[in-house]
This record gives structure tokens, sequence and C-alpha cells, in this order.
């Protein structure tokens, strides 16, 4: 597929308005919106706005590429826009953007688009290109440059006096743009130094040129230039420098000139780490990163268990008791499924894939044997959160002491000591040290939650609250969150109710806002509004970042108001849920009063709404 499939003259933007980088954004979505790309301009400028937050996508040398893969995009586009006076971008370089490239993959994007995307990729590292670009006065003269340049991937010359080779992984978290630049930019760099090199791309369409084990062997050093988690293991004794993306694009020549010289510790099979943890300050701490690859693993386990709990409570509260008048097989049926299987394995699985992060693929038998002995054992989520960073590092500890084996020995290891060893002192602390103070403290804390008086527990809901609408996705949205879900476990469901509650008040309230209040707002952040009410009811609080990085002043302090009091309704009224997700869909499930609960949810949406309405100027009419 040539890229000009992709970029079309309905897709081109030759004159970007203002200097500002969410403006730029706004308007290249504008286009895509228009040119039937998209079908939700809000989710997919949420989409965009995320994949920002992770890094900036102003690679440098005046080029961005904003992108995202998102179900809002209808078919695989490219938005080309440009600015002559430059746009404050955030770039890599803290210089002005000029040249925008907006990448709009839809979910199921096909090879077939993925790698048109990352010859679009190849084409920016070109000097050439990007100044023809710049000059280019007309959207004709736009669609030619690309042409001209846009040609299959050819077999690299033989290059002679080769001083090293060197093997190399590139890979970002959306997998389209930053995969492939950076290994263009290797590659080139390569090229000019005279180095032999192999690199490796981790894109959405999957894993390509994939290294093989001949060839980690005979080069030089290896360079993983990521900010997702690359295996690892097969880099055992082998100088690997690693890095961020960006940093495989911005600084390629350093990066192959520390491989060349081997500037770099080797890799002792200490697991799968990301680039971007292990090289970047400011970064999110590894602990963070085991965390939520557990509970984003254990969620599925828990919605869908704790929908079909709910569900089988409609027949009745006993309908699953065949003591109980009320007892219907059916019920019985959709509660076994739900409480004695789905939920048995919420704990197991958190603490599985905790280890796994941690560990790689040896920690997860351990990590999954002591989740289940903390559920067994009473110690419950705060239990299975210690057995997954116990039983991880464990194994990293076992990998250590095992380091100075024979390799021929090196297949033993995953497949007897690290299993036998790893369950075996994993269980026994959790069986002799874990469990009993850990079901103590998880007792007291389902205890304390279930006998709160209506006073600490409004407190607790208002606290809640704040914390969802804060960050609206982050940190402390998420400690907020893993909270709610891990008391589901402990049989104490108020508190899910309140998160929940208090997480759709910022969409809500930015959608109310955006209708009732016209002047505040333009006709794009109007459009925008209508979404939010779909996200909103869905539960999805990122629907509100958009409004909120453009005005956070006014935005955040009134959805947050919003969201402390819904949170603070919902554990007033004493409402319950099971079910961590759902949104409006699962509000007829509630426990203690699904009235009640909507009632809090509109009053906090309502309030929110009217402290936006009130506290953002109107806008100026052009």
């Amino acid at each position: 597929m040539k890229i000009t499939e992709l970029l079309t003259e309905d897709t081109i933007l030759l004159n970007i308005e203002g200097n500002q980088k969410e403006d730029t954004i706004d308007q290249l979505v504008d286009v895509l919106f228009h040119a039937d790309k998209i079908s939700d301009s809000g989710e997919f400028k949420a989409a965009i706005l995320k994949r920002e937050e992770q890094s900036t996508t102003g690679i440098g040398d005046g080029i961005a590429i904003p992108h995202a893969k998102t179900k809002a995009v209808k078919e695989a586009a490219i938005v080309f826009g440009k600015s002559s006076a430059g746009v404050n971008y955030e770039s890599l370089d803290g210089k002005p953007a000029h040249l925008f490239f907006m990448i709009a993959a839809p979910d199921g994007a096909n090879n077939t688009h993925l790698e048109a995307l990352a010859r679009l990729s190849g084409l920016l590292m070109i000097v050439e290109v990007r100044y023809e670009l710049l000059m280019a006065a007309t959207k004709e003269e736009i669609i030619t440059i690309i042409n001209r340049f846009d040609k299959e991937d050819e077999e690299a010359p033989v290059i002679e006096n080769k001083k090293h080779t060197v093997v190399a992984v590139t890979g970002c978290p959306t997998g389209i743009a930053h995969t492939y630049m950076a290994a263009d930019s290797l590659k080139a760099k390569a090229k000019e130094m005279g180095v032999d090199i192999k690199v490796e791309t981790n894109g959405s369409g999957g894993a390509k040129n994939v290294l093989t084990k001949d060839e980690i062997e005979n080069a030089t050093a290896v360079i993983v230039a990521a900010d997702i988690n690359i295996e690892m293991e097969r880099f055992k004794g082998k100088h690997v420098i690693q890095a961020a993306v960006a940093e495989g694009i911005r600084r390629p020549e350093q990066l192959i000139d520390k491989a060349i010289k081997q500037d770099a510790p080797v890799y002792n099979g200490n697991g799968s780490k990301s680039a971007q943890e292990s090289d970047q300050k400011g970064a999110r701490t590894g602990f963070y990163k085991h965390l939520m690859n557990g509970v984003s693993n254990m969620l599925p386990f828990v919605v869908g268990g704790g929908i079909l709990i709910a569900i089988s409570f409609m027949f009745g509260y006993n309908s699953a008791n065949p003591e109980d008048p009320s007892y219907n097989p059916i019920a019985a049926v959709i509660k076994a499924i739900g409480g004695d299987n789905a939920f048995a394995l919420i704990v197991p699985v958190l603490a599985g894939f905790i280890a796994l992060s941690i560990a790689d693929r040896p920690g997860f038998a351990p990590g999954m044997v002591g989740g289940m002995m903390a559920a067994s054992g009473g110690a419950g989520f705060l239990g299975g959160l210690v057995a997954g960073f116990l039983a991880g590092y464990i194994v990293l500890l076992l990998k250590k002491v095992f380091a100075g084996l024979p390799r021929s020995l090196e297949g033993i290891k995953s497949i007897l000591l690290y299993p036998l060893l790893g369950i075996a002192i994993t269980g026994f602390l959790m069986h002799y040290v874990i469990n009993n103070p850990a079901a103590w403290i998880n007792k007291e804390i389902a205890d304390w939650l279930t006998g709160l008086g209506t006073g600490n527990a409004v407190l607790l809901g208002i606290v809640l609250g704040l914390m969802m609408s804060f960050d609206m996705g982050g940190p402390i949205n998420k400690a907020a969150y893993v909270f709610g879900t891990g008391l589901l476990a402990s049989g104490v469901y108020a508190p899910m109710a309140a998160i929940m509650a208090a997480g759709m008040v910022p969409p809500l309230a930015i959608a109310i806002a955006t209708t009732v209040f016209k002047n505040k707002f333009n006709e794009q952040d109007k459009d925008a509004g209508k979404a939010c009410y779909v996200m909103g009811l869905s539960f999805i609080t990122e629907g509100a970042i958009p409004f909120a990085a453009a005005d956070p002043l006014r935005v955040i302090p009134s959805v947050m108001a919003g969201s402390a009091i819904a949170g603070a309704l919902s554990m007033a009224f004493g409402i319950g849920l099971r079910a961590p997700h759902g949104g409006i869909f699962v509000v007829p499930l509630v426990e203690g009063g699904a009235l009640m609960y909507a009632l809090a949810i509109i009053i906090g949406s309502v309030v929110s709404a009217l402290l936006i309405g009130f506290l953002k100027k109107p806008v100026k009419s052009v």
C-alpha cells in the first residue's frame, strides 16, 4: 500500500493557525473528522493526548507525529499539517515543530496499513524530504513529494570493511510511529558508520525482523530502544544498551558507539524490563508497573464475575441456596460461575501477573501459587499483592544464584529449578510468615469499613471522589480504583459504588456544561462534549482529560467537587456495587437502591457542570 492511499488531498492542512500544541492537535483532528476518517473526534483526541502524556511525539528536527490507535477510527488515515511560523510542541530538541503527520489507526489495522505507516516514519528521517515538504505550497506538491520518495524496502547493500555487528530492538506503546522511526534512524546511522546492524521492530502488527539466536550470539552488543516490555532473557550474557525509543531516534550514533565499545553492563537475566524504566529519570517506578500489570489482568475476572453475581441476585438474594424458597437453578449456576470460579481466580491472577512482570515467565507459577495460598488462607487482596512481589523477587534472586551454572544446564533452570524452588520458597513464606498477619489486617480493614458510621462513610466517599477526579486515569485515580476492586474480594462493596459514581462525574459534567453553557465553548468543544455523555455513562473518566488539559485551573477543581459529592452521597445512601466497571449498565444491579445511586451521580455531575459554566469565560466570537 502506498502512503498516499492513507494521505490524500482531503487530509492535508497547509496552514496551521496558532502556535500552541493543543490548538494544533484540534485542527488536525478536525481535518480527520470532516474527511469522515473518524467517528468521534472527542474520543480520538483523548487517545492522542493520552499518547502525548507518555512522551511527546515531537521528535525534533521540526517534526511531530501525534498518533493513536482506537475504535473511533473508521479507516486508517494520515493528516499532514504545516506551520511556517512553528508550533511550541514540547519537542525533544526544544525547538518549534513545523511539519505534522497525525496518524489514525483503527483497532483492527492490518499489516498493509502498518507497513505504510512504518515507511512514512522512515521517509521523515530524510533531510531532503523534510525540506521539500516545508517548501511545498500546494496539496498536489505534498502528494508528489511523498510519492517520489515512497518506495518499497530494498535489500540493504553489503557494507565493505564492517567494523562490528550490532543487533537492536525498538518498540513504543502504540507501535505505530516511534518504533519504526527509531529502527530507521539506527539503520541509517549504522550504514554511515560502516556498522552492520539488524533491528527487530515491536509494532502494533507484532514483532518483525525478529532476531535469531545466532544473530544475538554473534553480535558485539545489543541496543534496546523501547518504552515497552521486551523479551530480555535471550540477551543474557551480552552487553545490552537500554534506552527510551526516543533516544533511538535522536541519538543513534551515541547508542551505536556505546555498542561498538561494549560500554554497557552485561545482562544477567534479571527479567524483562522497560528501557524507559531503566534509562529515563522521572519514569514510572517498577513497583507501579508491576502492580498495574497484575491489576489489568485481574480486572476481567472481577468485572465478569462481579456482574454475574449481581445478576444472580436479581432472582433474589438467596436464590442460589437450594434450601431457600426463592431457589432458582439458573441463578445458582450464574452465581457459581461468577463467585465460585471467576472471583476465586482474582487474587491468584493478580499475584501471578505481578510476579510475571518482575521476573518474566519463571515468576508466573510461584506467583499464582502464592496468590492461591493468600486467597485460601484469608489473606485476600492484600496477601495477593505481597505474594506477587514476593514470588517475583524470589525468582530474580534464584536467577542470580544459578547464573554461574554451565550453559549445558540452561534448559533445566526454567523447567525444573525456578518452578520447584520458586513455588516452594514462596509457599513456605506465605504459610509461615505472610498469611496470618495479612489475613488479620485484611479482616480488620473489612470490619472497619463494614462498621463505618454515616459520618466516616461520607468522609471516605469524599476522599475517594477527590482521588478519582484529580488526575482522571493517572496514578491517584488508579490507586482509588485498586482500593475498591481489592475490597470486592473481601465482601465490601460500598467503596466500589462510590468510586464508580465519582469516576462517572467528570465526563458527564463536561457533557452537561457544553450543552447548557454554549457560549463558554467553541464548536469543536461542543461536539466533543456530546461524546462525553457516552464516556461518562460508560465510566470512562478519561473522557474529561482534553477539557481539563485545556483549562486545568477551572475544570479540575470543578469536577473534583462534583466527584466528592457523588462519592459522599453514594456512601451516605448505603449503596453497594459488586461490579467494578460498566457505568450506567450496572446501575440496576446495585445494592441499596438504583434510583438513589443514579441520584448521587446526577447531583455530582450537575454541581460540577454548574461550577464549570460559572467559572469559564465566554468564548470570543470570531
